[in-house]
């Protein structure tokens, strides 16, 4: 029993470190009151230090703890005495409780705190004493001197740790009492403490490497247990860094740590005042980048290595290198005179300069050359100071505190940025008010951002901060600010003209000479040839076009941009504005006077000229060969002059053309898309047209229905319209069909090519298993000198046996791995594992499950067989495992038989096989030996083996020895048939020892692992009689197989040894989403009972039953008996992690990289020069020796580094969320994981409160908690843009190495497939076209492809995307992006040119694909590699779904108004062009555009119903029966099902399943109702693409990454889908009724089926999609609850703070907020209006009307829908002066209604108006209402003045509420059918979660939910 203050103090200490019980509780260590510094304190580390020391050492000596834990509360008290910073007052609190508690426990009397310092010094000593201090090092470095394979890793282990342990306490014990020293006289002091004390002290303190924190390389304090500092390059690179004579000394009084002398980063921190952590991350940075540069150019020999000028030079020119290309553009002297003069010493005096600039900068960053401007500046500061032989600090970096990079350079520009950003109105104001990230850094794309000065001139315009309010276009009006830099954002849909304009003109050309020559019969005569020429005039005014939105477009730029920009746009407008006058003058004149007059002749020549001026112009420029040739002349001012007019010049997108064979491909690809396009557009879609058109204008007088305003006399305009409008439209989206069935094609064949798909089922890996060593060898692993030597010799056997050696530890480590992550289980693995083939058999081992049941089938074809001895061999040999079965059974017999038997025994094995031997020899085996009996020798020799195989024991010997008997009489009895005469003497010996009982008494028990290995297998051979064919068993395990092993046989770089391989950074940006599932995710049910965990168990039956296994359990185990145990409910966590899309995940795959180097590491150094695996007879178990290894450790370090950036993980910590615990229990767990976080502290500055911002770079420590390696202070707070990217830019400074890898952390990765990195690296090196990569594209695999039908879509369909489409984007278009995740970046070359991604709010909302826009604009370039993959994980609910596809699509919809696509659009050659349009917003724009298809399709068929002019013209002629609708009407069709955008998905399946599997998941897929799905999403693009581009309001939207099991309410679909789906689709729906209502048909209701049944089909999809995808969407319980929930929500009023997941009026008023702007007022007003043609149309058809046809009958109309709005406005009137008045009021309202029907009733009897007329009615004005709502709601402020709000919202209450109903009742009615439930489920999910699933509510029907 705890006593009071025991529990006291438990709880104190529980509150302080936030001790969670069962949530994140189990596997962790106890952290007491250490850990729980606030963050304001936390800058002092020695407070957590003494803390978690005074907890270890509490059970020893409580009075030492209380002194320690005293002396944490003074530090603290001195860092904050007022106790002002966040959470300091209750750590104060907390922490003197503890103290209290302590001297409370004290026996006896009160504490003499005068002998503190005695009693802390004598425990010291105590303490060494009892940990044998002076011993420790020594033991550690014997073990270290034995040597790696000495099989002592892990005694090394344990020992390294208890000593940085020790020495850790020491070193606080020592400073604490060094501290109190300090408050006492100096002569009591040196009294109590003497001089060897102290001496004691120091040493044990020098011990201390991990006290002071590094990242990889311990620099500032020596290191034993990372021997990375040991390796020649590293050396080489440290000792490069020292500061040399020529430079500047350093003060005497400048601190410098005594394990290392000062270096060229000591003495610029001291110049310029860059923070302390800075300089030591960018130390750690350089030195890593020169070590890493050094090894590729081999080993250094020597006692003192150097650094190769070659690597110096290389990390100067990389790291430089924009700088260099920024002061060539300007142009301006860089700050050396000449590159090949500069010394080694300046080199990396510059490098470290441009590094340490950048690792300060922060949000800078994302402004590469204004970095490149600071860096100029500063490095000519420098070398002014480099002259005096003192260092002095810089002029520009000095402040009144002392010398502040961050103060002085930083600070100034990052205040600006935040005044600027404040004005973006968090993403709602316009982009054109605000300058973003772009604007600024463009300034420095002139000679004009020399007037900022330096140090800065902060009262330049530049500085100035913009004044918030204001909200217009920016300008230096005032003299203010600048405004926005060289391009404007203005959001409009003409971007996509700005920005492609010449694909518009091409296409717009190419449709009017088509029909010039579809209306001239298709004849080329000379009278075609005039009309052609036509296309003169278009070219001039489309370019006239061009210019002045170049005008429009620069408008809120002019007084920033360079006046020679400026300048060319108005010449280009005067230019075109005169040439298209004077051609369309002269050609206009031609016609008029014939083409024999002088006007046609000068037509012709000034065309023929201009035309040939242009294309002998683009040739200079588009071409490669000859924009080479221009490169070369470019000081001729003449073509300088005509590159400037022809083509913009910025600093970005020079040189941006690829060489001549790559241009090629890429135009004959869109020759080929090309000629199929206008081939369909000119035969299928206009010359059909080109008759009924020529008819139809030739009607003259045709009656129309209603009263015509503007078709008369016009031939028929709006008819003609009509027809051809559809077919324009399609015409313009339909090059993105032809480029996605080329693209297909295309990208099947080159997938075929690189072998895809050629290993795609387990029984392909059984088949060519024995081909997987050679290749592994060939592409996986470095090049060894004996198998170069084997090979050439043609020693076939040897060399496979050799390969097999090798690779055998790959392929086990690969079948352990998947055995550790639950996919396969014991007895598959053992299966699997490869034998590692030592020289004790001379053939080659494979594994077990390609031989297992093999020699039983050899045996009974023996047995069986009466052909001749080759006839028997034969029919084995057929099959090669099974006649490596028998092989390895026959000489693995004698090899165990030979080394267990002595003397006589040995003998008797040696005369059997020497007679079988001779037998085969001589043909006579089957006459010498009884086969039929093989059966006989196999069981007693499996007997033998089975004692064999276990160890030694007096039992089991005599148990061998009578095996042995017995498999001696089975040979001699039933075996052997002739006498076998020959060596009589040998034979006689044996028969009498068998006779004397000593033949086999002397048994040599196996002892060697290898023996013992080879008895196992050999066991398990004779045993295992079911056949492996299906092993592995689990579809994850064969899929991930199947891909590595034809991957091996895939071209890819060669290996390098990993010493000389590419370094590289894994980065992952985590915000709040899961790390690890807690208990109560995984138990928390949904309104079904069923649980996340419950969920796992179904989808994953196996995976289960093996983790159970793995875990020591039955596999009938509950899962609830689990819980008892920690150890398991922490694996039982990570079990359901793994299989989510957690962080957890994603650390685990990454760090498969550093597993995977390690082991390549270790076998690369253990391998001698033969190729031998040294030391095997001392290391039993390789994967324990590749772990332990330091070496391996430290060259992994060395090459990889993982950096997780959670951005809010400080404030989770202080928040004690579960997730900060589950983050360091990662870090604890993987050591080389890294997390980047932003930490605040807030303290007081002048009286008031400040927040300070820091990045910080933490470690686990080993006492398990967060280790601080940096923390840089940055000027603010680092969020101005979207999240993510400056997520990325804080902690990118901490990332390593020549290439970082960009993953989500829903990803994950294999270890199979982390052999392979080393590879793909390489391609950085590779040649892939005129420039080198930048950005290397993967593969990625969607992991969630199983979860549900939806997932399944999504995953097939993002795998078409990353694999076939962007095989074909890399190869030949030249046009890959950087599409998300996983592509590894060129670090270097994108860290120096803006980072990763982009960061300004709002437009770069899509942040991935701008590195891919940038890096191409920059000269870079994208590959695509697809022999290695990454998992991925996708949404996999339809919420979810639409959720990211409307973020995507938003993101998109920014592109079109963003910089990069404009320059891209225009700076790429006319094919490029076309490739980049059509797969990025080219993309949205042809999925848009097939939706307004479909509109004005209806639409037109609206009016030809609704005018009668339809039925006029079918009544004159028989002539809308024609090719040319149907074949219009046809592609619509095609175009609705996407069958065209399937042809890459089937094709994809093709060639990675094989036909059978495609036609069958293809097939599958079709009765899943994909094709409802994808045009569902068709929608959800449209709406949400569109919308951005003319409102905005793109925006992140986090769509959860869980597990969708649960049933989503009908209310939370109606609100997500309302306005994206559910109005159009009705729209539709209303649009389709009225064409059947009132159009004219001749085929009748066939006609009309086969002309609306795509639109009926979209229309549907649109509305009951979210449903018919809704888990339990017919489930009559969840329909019931469903429409209460709903009606609440309808009818629910709200208020303030009301969300709009409670209200109806909250959530329309969120769904109003994107229309805030006049622009878009005038818009939606515009589209609105097209719902008054109903009204005006319908009217007209009523009985009532007559033949009227007069404005008075839509008068009338409008007068009655007046009077529907006042009925409307008496039944819904709810005013509060009435609330005492309801009888009142109720009787107006009945008597209101009884005299509208009664009005109604007379006017039926009366008029001629009827009762369809009433539903006509309805027709009418339920549209014309909806339009009127819809000006409305545009003009919410006017119709607020007109106090009509009230009614506008009722108004709107009751659409919403007719919509939901229109909506809900099919869907009701579906419910009442159990069956409809039952098949949505099977729909839904694959076939063992569905009987789960309805177990689980049989099981259920008492849960409480369930009941209505």
């Amino acid at each position: 029993m705890l006593t009071p203050e025991e529990n006291w103090e438990r709880l104190v200490r529980a509150a302080l470190r936030g001790e969670r019980l069962g949530v994140g509780a189990f596997g962790q260590p106890v952290s007491g009151v250490a850990g729980n510094v606030p963050s304001c304190l936390a800058n002092n580390t020695h407070i957590d230090d003494i803390l978690r020391a005074a907890d270890e050492i509490e059970d020893e000596d409580r009075n030492i703890s209380r002194i320690l834990c005293e002396h944490a509360y003074s530090l603290a008290q001195n860092l904050d005495p007022n106790s002002e910073g966040r959470g300091v007052l209750q750590f104060k609190t907390g922490l003197m409780s503890v103290i209290k508690q302590k001297l409370a426990k004290r026996d006896g009397g009160g504490i003499d705190r005068s002998q503190d310092i005695a009693y802390l010094q004598e425990f010291y000593k105590r303490y060494r004493e009892k940990h044998k201090v002076d011993e420790l090092r020594e033991d550690e470095m014997k073990l270290r001197e034995s040597g790696v394979f000495s099989g002592n890793l892990g005694e090394l282990e344990k020992k390294t740790v208890k000593r940085k342990k020790v020495f850790a306490t020491l070193r606080v014990l020592g400073t604490v009492l060094e501290d109190l020293t300090r408050e006492i006289a100096p002569d009591d002091a040196a009294k109590i403490i003497s001089e060897e004390m102290k001496r004691v002290m120091e040493k044990d303190a020098a011990m201390t490497e991990d006290i002071i924190a590094y990242n990889i390389i311990p620099l500032d304090a020596p290191s034993i247990a990372n021997v990375i500092v040991n390796f020649p390059e590293v050396k080489a690179a440290i000792s490069s860094l020292k500061c040399c004579t020529n430079l500047s000394k350093l003060p005497s009084d400048f601190p410098v740590p005594a394990a290392r002398d000062a270096d060229v980063l000591d003495l610029l921190q001291y110049v310029f005042g860059f923070q302390k952590d800075n300089v030591s991350n960018q130390r750690e940075h350089v030195v890593h980048l020169l070590a890493n540069e050094q090894s590729r150019f081999g080993s250094i020999l020597g006692s003192e290595p150097k650094i190769d000028e070659t690597a110096v030079n290389s990390v100067f020119k990389k790291s430089l290198e924009n700088y260099t290309k920024w002061c060539n553009y300007l142009p301006l002297q860089p700050v050396w005179n000449n590159i090949d003069n500069i010394s080694r010493e300046k080199k990396l005096l510059f490098v470290s300069l441009y590094f340490l600039i950048w690792g300060e900068a922060a949000n800078i960053r994302f402004l590469p050359e204004c970095i490149c401007y600071i860096f100029h500046h500063m490095a000519r500061e420098l070398e002014g100071i480099m002259r005096e032989p003192i260092a002095q600090p810089a002029n520009s970096c000095t402040t009144p505190d002392g010398v502040s990079f961050l103060g002085r350079v930083i600070s100034p520009l990052y205040e600006v940025i935040v005044a600027e950003a404040a004005n973006n109105d968090n993403g709602r104001a316009a982009h054109s008010a605000w300058r973003n990230y772009d604007d600024f850094n463009e300034f420095f794309w002139s000679l004009r951002c020399f007037k900022l000065s330096w140090p800065w001139n902060l009262s330049s315009p530049f500085f100035l901060k913009p004044n918030k309010k204001t909200m217009g276009l920016l300008s230096v009006g005032g003299g203010k600010h600048y405004g926005k830099t060289s391009f404007v954002e203005h959001r409009t849909f003409l971007h996509l003209y700005h920005s492609f304009h010449r694909l518009w003109i091409f296409l717009f050309m190419m449709f009017q000479g088509l029909t010039i020559i579809a209306f001239n019969g298709g004849k080329l005569n000379w009278k075609t040839i005039k009309l052609v020429l036509s296309l003169g005039p278009t070219y001039v005014v489309m370019k006239f076009i061009e210019s002045v939105m170049d005008v429009l477009m620069m408008y809120g730029a002019y007084s920033t941009s360079r006046r020679s920009a400026v300048a060319r746009i108005f010449y280009r407008v005067l230019w075109f504005s005169v040439a298209s006058f004077v051609v369309c003058y002269l050609y206009i004149k031609a016609l008029q006077d014939g083409s024999n007059s002088a006007a046609f002749r000068i037509y012709v020549f000034i065309v023929g000229i201009y035309a040939a001026f242009k294309l002998f112009i683009g040739f200079l420029v588009r071409i490669p060969f000859c924009h080479h040739l221009t490169d070369l002349c470019y000081r001729w001012s003449v073509l300088r002059l005509v590159k400037w007019l022809h083509q913009e010049q910025f600093y970005v997108g020079r040189g941006m053309y690829e060489r001549t064979t790559d241009y090629i491909k890429y135009v004959l690809f869109w020759l080929v898309v090309l000629g199929g396009k206008f081939s369909f557009a000119y035969f299928l879609q206009i010359k059909p047209l080109v008759t009924p058109t020529k008819t139809i204008v030739n009607f003259k007088d045709l009656q129309y229905s209603w009263h015509d305003l503007v078709s008369r006399n016009n031939h028929n305009a709006l008819t003609i319209l009509s027809l051809w409008a559809p077919v324009f439209a399609i015409y313009l989206l339909d090059i993105h069909i032809f480029y996605t069935l080329m693209s297909a094609a295309y990208g099947f064949l080159l997938g075929a090519r690189d072998r895809l798909g050629e290993i795609r089922s387990v029984e392909a890996v059984h088949r060519l298993f024995e081909k997987f060593p050679g290749a592994f060898m060939t592409n996986l692993h470095v090049v060894l000198p004996k198998r170069r030597q084997l090979s050439s010799s043609g020693q076939g056997v040897e060399l496979n046996k050799f390969d097999a050696a090798r690779f055998a530890p790959f392929w086990n480590k690969i079948v352990e791995n998947l055995r550790e992550e639950d996919y396969i289980n014991n007895s598959e693995r053992d299966l699997l594992i490869l034998p590692k083939n030592s020289k004790i058999l001379l053939m080659v081992q494979w594994p077990l499950f390609l031989l297992a049941s093999k020699i039983f089938l050899a045996r009974d074809i023996a047995a069986e067989s009466k052909d001749l001895q080759a006839d028997l061999w034969f029919k084995i040999s057929r099959d090669d495992y099974m006649r490596y079965a028998v092989e390895e059974c026959y000489h693995s017999v004698k090899v165990i038989l030979m080394s267990v038997f002595e003397n006589e025994g040995r003998l008797w094995v040696e005369k059997i096989y020497a007679n079988i031997e001779n037998s085969i020899k001589e043909d006579r085996l089957q006459s010498d030996f009884r086969l039929s009996n093989l059966q006989f020798v196999m069981s007693r020799i499996s007997a033998l083996t089975g004692i064999l195989k276990e160890e030694e024991s007096p039992n089991l010997l005599q148990g061998a020895v009578k095996a042995a008997q017995d498999l001696y009489e089975v040979v001699h009895h039933e075996i052997l048939i002739s006498n076998m005469r020959e060596d009589i003497d040998d034979w006689n010996n044996i028969i009498n020892a068998r006779a004397d009982g000593h033949l086999f008494s002397n048994l040599k028990w196996p002892k060697d692992p290898e023996m013992k290995a080879l008895i196992k297998r050999l066991h398990a051979l004779l045993t295992f009689k079911e056949s492996a064919a299906n092993v592995p068993r689990n579809l994850e395990a064969r899929r991930r197989l199947q891909y590595f092993t034809n991957s091996l046989f895939m071209q890819m770089p060669a290996a390098r040894p990993v010493s000389e391989m590419l370094s590289f950074s894994v980065f992952t940006p985590y915000y709040s989403e899961v790390v690890l599932y807690s208990l109560d995710e995984l138990y928390k049910k949904n309104e079904d009972g069923i649980s996340t965990l419950f969920y796992l168990q179904k989808i994953y039956p196996d995976e289960w039953k093996n983790f159970l296994s793995r875990i020591g359990r039955k596999e009938d185990t509950e899962d609830s008996e689990l819980l008892h145990s920690p150890a398991d409910v922490l694996e039982l966590r990570f079990w359901a992690s793994y299989r989510g899309q957690t962080l957890a995940r994603t650390v685990r795959g990454m760090m498969y990289y550093r597993k995977a180097l390690m082991l390549q590491s270790y076998l690369e150094r253990i391998t001698s020069e033969d190729g031998t695996i040294a030391g095997t007879e001392n290391v039993t178990d390789i994967a324990e020796g590749f772990n332990l290894s330091p070496e391996a450790r430290a060259q992994a370090d060395l090459k990889f580094t993982y950096v997780v950036t959670c951005q809010i993980y400080g404030k989770q910590k202080e928040e004690q969320k579960p997730e900060a615990a589950d983050i360091a229990m990662l870090m604890q767990r993987n050591e080389a994981l890294r997390v980047a976080y932003i930490d605040t502290v807030e303290t007081v500055k002048d009286g008031k409160p400040h927040t300070e911002y820091y990045s910080k770079l933490v470690k686990a420590d080993i006492h398990g908690k967060d280790k601080e390696i940096y923390s840089i202070k940055l000027p603010g707070n680092p969020k101005l843009g979207e999240g993510k990217p400056e997520n990325q830019n804080h902690a990118v400074i901490f990332t390593r190495g020549n290439a970082l890898q960009t993953i989500d952390m829903n990803q994950d990765n294999y270890f199979e497939e982390a052999l392979k990195m080393r590879n793909l690296l390489e391609e950085f090196h590779c040649d892939h076209g005129k420039h080198k990569p930048t950005i290397l594209g993967v593969r990625e695999h969607v992991f969630t492809g199983s979860v549900s039908s939806l997932a399944s879509f999504m995953s097939n369909q993002e795998t078409s995307f990353v694999t076939l489409g962007q095989r074909v984007l890399a190869n030949p278009l030249k046009v890959r992006m950087h599409y998300g995740h996983p592509d590894v970046f060129d670090r270097v070359f994108h860290i120096t040119r803006g980072g990763i991604s982009k960061a300004s709010r709002i437009i770069n909302i899509s942040e991935d694909i701008y590195a891919g826009f940038n890096s191409t604009l920059r000269q870079g370039n994208i590959t695509h590699h697809e022999y290695i993959q990454v998992g991925k994980g996708r949404d996999v609910g339809l919420n979810q779904i639409a959720l990211f596809e409307g973020k995507v699509a938003g993101g998109n919809g920014e592109q079109v108004l963003s910089r990069d696509v404009y320059r891209l659009g225009q700076l790429f050659d006319f094919f490029r062009m076309m490739s980049f349009y059509v797969t990025t917003v080219g993309f949205y724009f042809c999925t848009m555009l097939t939706v307004l298809t479909v509109y004005i399709f209806l639409y037109g068929k609206t009016y030809l119903a609704l005018s009668g002019i339809g039925e006029a013209i079918q009544i004159r002629a028989d002539i809308l029966q024609n090719t040319a609708l149907d074949a219009a009407l046809n592609t619509q069709f095609l175009f609705q099902i996407g069958v065209f955008t399937a042809v890459p998905m089937i094709l994809g399946f093709i060639l990675e399943y094989g036909f059978l599997m495609a036609v069958v998941s293809f097939t599958t897929m079709q009765l899943q109702l994909c094709s409802v799905f994808f045009t569902f999403s068709l929608g959800t693009r449209t709406h949400y693409f569109g919308r951005t581009i003319l409102h905005g309001g793109a925006k992140y939207r986090a769509t959860g990454r869980g597990f969708v099991v649960r049933h989503i309410k009908f209310a939370e679909n109606y609100r997500l889908y309302s306005r994206s789906h559910f109005v159009k689709g009705l729209e539709v729906v209303l649009l389709l009724v009225i064409f059947l209502a009132y159009g004219y048909n001749s085929g009748g209701a066939i006609s009309y089926i086969l002309l609306s049944v795509s639109s009926w089909i979209m229309a549907l999809s649109w509305l009951f999609a979210p449903y018919l995808f809704n888990p339990s969407g017919f489930e009559w319980q969840k329909t019931v609850e469903d429409f209460r929930d709903w009606t609440n929500w309808l009818f629910y009023r709200g208020g303030i703070g009301v969300k709009g997941e409670e209200s109806w009026e909250a959530w329309w008023d969120e769904e109003l907020a994107h229309i805030h702007t006049l622009r878009g007022r005038i818009l939606e007003t515009i589209v609105s209006c097209r719902f008054f043609i109903f009204q005006y149309g319908v009217v007209y058809k009523l009985q009532a009307s007559g033949t009227d046809t007069s404005l008075t009958v839509y008068g009338w109309s409008w007068i009655v829908l007046a009077a529907l709005f006042v009925l409307f406005e008496v039944f819904t009137f709810s005013n509060k002066a009435w609330v005492n008045f309801q009888l009142p009021l109720r009787l107006i309202q009945s008597i209101t209604l009884l005299m509208a029907l009664a009005g109604l009733a007379v006017a039926i009897a009366v008029t001629d108006l009827s009762v369809p007329d009433i539903f006509a009615c309805i027709l009418a004005f339920v549209p014309t209402g909806w339009g009127i709502l819809s000006i409305a709601v545009a003009w919410k402020p006017f119709v607020k003045k007109m106090r009509l709000w009230k009614s506008v919202r009722s108004l709107a209450r009751l659409y919403d509420a007719g919509m939901g109903m229109f909506i809900f009742v099919p869907v009701a009615m579906f419910s009442w059918f159990p069956f409809v439930s039952t098949f949505q489920t099977r729909l839904l999910f694959n076939q063992a979660f569905s009987r789960g699933l309805e177990i689980s509510l049989i099981l259920a029907g008492n849960n409480p939910n369930s009941e209505i």
